[in-house]
């Protein structure tokens, strides 16, 4: 009969313990997790229970301490939070794949074809159109309405410009809007020889909208889903839904409820008596992964249509400094109750006048609540001596930084060269706040987030362009950008100790990436390997 000693017996029992270890889910090893907490840490393992991260650490550690139902082998790739795209457009995204779409168009010829073709298998007697861009055509003059009314005499025709701040229609939705004016309070009905050409600009865009049929909320569901898909592929598990109307929190609610939509989606409210009713009532409000506290509101229009509000007039119109959207006055307002229920407001600003109207209004708010996290969507055109307001005010800027990579075509022909100073400057303005929420403006600009790093690092398009890096000194590190698009952009929803780093106790909201995580003067593309929320795989490369 064997005999074993006492230090023998208790080695026996402190092994066998080790080899039973913790039980957890999911274990991740063979891993380069880079965890985005504040000593930038990058680990080898990472172990999940519930949805959770329980710990992250090295590999050996990792794997003596836990026994998971499943273990994944990562094979060196890089893992990093899921991403966040902090400035997106699902409802918008959903009705450009649901109508025209008219992205590239390269002539308004062009437009036409691609709505006869849309039409030609299309039971809608209606035709919506999204993504022309003029500045695509041989000069960049603004259309009009003479050939789309010809060829499209009976049906009602909107067709938006990519911006959405521009719309063309046709002469039988015009005459079924019955528009009876020719001005509007922060919008402009176009004339030629005095007679409207069909071009509509912001806020006259709404005398003929809500005669255009809709598609249902089941259409508009169905799409939302598709779009889901496409950014799981790129790693993003979350995205800042930039206006949303009261019918559509019911519908994202049912999304969710029925397992459906699993991205995190933080909802800004339109500004809408109907939506300023429900947060009276509910306050901040969660359910599940949809966020709903913070309002959208319009204080300009854009650069490309020449609705962004300037303090001087525009160097190729000089009869136009831009379009005030919002009064000031109900800005004000909006702000206010926004500090009175908690919530954030968030601001569309373009033009240098738009930008220092919503920061003299955000002082305020920093003298009521030094920790409010108002925002200003886009602050594209700044003047230089207000860069400091948004330190002093803690204004959160929020940036898309493929719009400097798409208009620099034409920005300095708009803005002037010594306008260009203060503009789609990412850098000026991350030195300022510390922190910047960083998106897209998808369906504007493509929902590839490859494309937002290779823009904000080497200041070029997807294609090399330009030449010459367009504002090269305005340039973001690669770490500040993919911050931008995780733990800053969980900062910018109130979200940090949910998601946006690899602690312990957060969301398990991963991506592993299929290659290296880098920018290069070359511009790579780069997927999702796998994807991951609350510990649950969503997307699968190699399951296409």
């Amino acid at each position: 009969m064997l005999k074993f000693t006492a230090p023998f017996l208790g080695i026996m029992i402190v092994l066998s313990s080790c080899m039973k270890g913790q039980k957890v889910d999911l274990v991740i090893h063979n891993a380069k997790i880079h965890v985005m907490d504040d000593a930038n840490s990058v680990h080898e393992a990472m172990a999940i229970r519930d949805g959770k991260i329980v710990e992250v650490g090295p590999e050996r550690q990792i794997l003596n301490k836990y026994r998971s139902d499943e273990e994944i082998d990562a094979l060196g790739k890089d893992v990093y939070p899921g991403l966040t795209d902090a400035h997106g457009h699902l409802l918008m995204y959903a009705n450009q794949k649901l109508g025209v779409d008219l992205t590239g168009a390269k002539s308004m010829e062009e437009v036409i074809y691609r709505c006869e073709k849309h039409l030609a298998k299309s039971t809608n007697k209606f035709l919506i159109g999204n993504g022309w861009d003029q500045s695509l055509w041989d000069n960049d003059s603004m259309p009009h309405n003479k050939k789309l009314s010809k060829t499209f005499p009976n049906i009602p025709v909107i067709l938006y410009r990519v911006d959405g701040h521009a719309a063309l229609v046709n002469e039988c939705l015009w005459k079924k809007a019955a528009v009876s004016k020719m001005t509007v309070d922060g919008g402009q009905i176009c004339l030629e020889n005095g007679v409207p050409n069909g071009l509509l600009i912001d806020n006259a865009i709404n005398l003929v909208s809500k005669h255009v049929p809709k598609y249902s909320l089941k259409q508009v569901e169905s799409a939302i889903l598709d779009i889901q898909e496409e950014l799981f592929q790129y790693g993003i598990t979350g995205v800042h839904e930039a206006g949303i109307e009261n019918k559509h929190i019911g519908m994202f609610k049912s999304m969710v409820s029925k397992g459906k939509l699993k991205l995190e989606v933080y909802a800004m409210l339109m500004n809408s008596k109907e939506n300023l009713a429900f947060a009276s009532k509910n306050g901040p409000y969660r359910y599940r992964n949809l966020d709903i506290r913070s309002f959208k509101v319009f204080a300009d229009g854009s650069l490309g249509s020449r609705g962004a509000l300037l303090k001087k007039p525009y160097s190729d119109d000089p009869h136009s400094h831009g379009l005030l959207l919002t009064s000031i006055d109900e800005m004000k307002k909006v702000s206010r109750f926004c500090l009175d229920h908690g919530y954030q407001m968030n601001t569309h600003g373009i033009g240098d006048s738009a930008n220092a109207i919503v920061l003299s209004i955000y002082k305020y708010a920093f003298s009521r609540k030094p920790d409010h996290r108002f925002r200003i969507e886009h602050a594209q055109v700044i003047d230089p001596i207000d860069f400091a307001k948004f330190a002093e005010y803690a204004v959160f800027p929020s940036v898309q930084p493929t719009h400097a990579t798409s208009d620099f075509r034409w920005a300095e022909k708009r803005l002037g060269k010594s306008r260009l100073k203060g503009a789609y400057a990412y850098k000026t303005l991350l030195s300022q706040f510390g922190m910047m929420a960083i998106g897209t403006d998808f369906p504007v600009e493509s929902t590839n987030p490859f494309f937002t790093i290779h823009a904000s690092v080497q200041r070029k398009n997807s294609s090399g362009e330009p030449t010459a890096p367009f504002l090269p000194e305005e340039g973001l590190t690669f770490d500040e950008v993919v911050k931008g698009m995780t733990i800053w952009a969980a900062f910018a929803s109130f979200r940090e100790k949910d998601f946006g780093s690899l602690e312990k106790n957060k969301k398990a909201n991963f991506v592993i990436f299929d290659k290296p995580m880098s920018s290069s003067v070359a511009f790579v593309q780069n997927y999702a390997w796998r994807t991951f929320i609350e510990g649950k795989i969503v997307f699968a490369l190699d399951e296409l």
